[in-house]
């Protein structure tokens, strides 16, 4: 694994990580992966686990979040993809298959627009192009609970968005380690991020995608819940969507196995 920084356009810290191929005699396919909010790189370690060496991954620590920057907002999701398209320049990776959780499908989402000639193809994981017509006044709620409270104060809320019940009380080391990243954050650069993903709205942009697309989301998660998903599926030519049974929001942490699996049979059809 390789550890890299670079600065953004405005000289934010960008921190990224490289899990290169085991196989360096043959070209690999190049994956980019994008945490979810709160989270950093870290959430997708066990899906590089069970990817195997079988491709490139970069991971991106996104601005607010793990050892990147934290500035002052405000953020947007085309920053975000601004971003990244300055990390894959310093990584030397012109095109990748670019794939986001939540948080971060809105920024995959954003890259795809703003540098459609970078992405090999796209997946979306738990995510949504749009959280709703109430979505800055639901989103602005849930940053003031942070800023007034501490980050304690939600994780009541996230745990059962994240996991499942009986995930959580099988897996409780993995509960443990997500919370420990929530309540890591820093607490003005996590505000900014939720009135980011208030605003957040790609819904123009899905028809004129042209790569290989999956959509794929938990049949119960109610954070961006499956009629978001079909919403996504329906806008993006060609897309197609996998409802992974019994799983919640954060399906790359619930079971990377299976993320690890559709990642690398979507890098197959770029």
């Amino acid at each position: 694994m390789k550890s890299a920084e670079i600065s953004a356009k405005d000289g934010t810290k960008l921190s990224y990580k490289i899990w290169p191929g085991s196989e360096p005699s043959r070209p690999l396919p190049c994956i980019v992966l994008l945490h979810s909010l709160a989270m950093d790189h870290r959430f997708w370690i066990p899906v590089i686990e069970k990817i195997d060496g079988a491709a490139d991954v970069l991971v991106v620590d996104c601005r607010g979040h793990g050892d990147s920057g934290k500035p002052a907002g405000p953020y947007t999701v085309e920053l975000f993809a601004d971003d990244l398209a300055t990390v894959m320049d310093d990584a030397g990776w012109p095109k990748a298959l670019v794939a986001g959780c939540s948080m971060g499908g809105c920024v995959a989402l954003a890259f795809a627009k703003a540098y459609p000639e970078r992405v090999e193809a796209l997946g979306l994981i738990d995510t949504t192009a749009y959280y709703g017509d109430d979505a800055q006044k639901a989103w602005e709620e849930r940053a003031q609970k942070a800023i007034q409270g501490g980050m304690e104060q939600l994780i009541g809320f996230q745990k059962s968005r994240w996991f499942g019940d009986a995930f959580r009380e099988a897996n409780p080391d993995v509960l443990d380690a997500a919370i420990a990243v929530f309540l890591a954050n820093d607490i003005p650069a996590y505000g900014e991020t939720c009135r980011m993903l208030g605003a957040c709205d790609m819904r123009a942009a899905m028809p004129n995608f042209n790569f290989s697309t999956r959509v794929i989301v938990g049949e119960e998660d109610y954070a961006a819940p499956v009629a978001m998903a079909e919403a996504m599926r329906d806008a993006i030519p060609g897309a197609s969507l996998l409802v992974i049974n019994k799983a919640r929001h954060l399906t790359p942490l619930e079971m990377p196995d299976l993320i690890a699996s559709e990642l690398m049979a979507l890098s197959k059809k770029k």
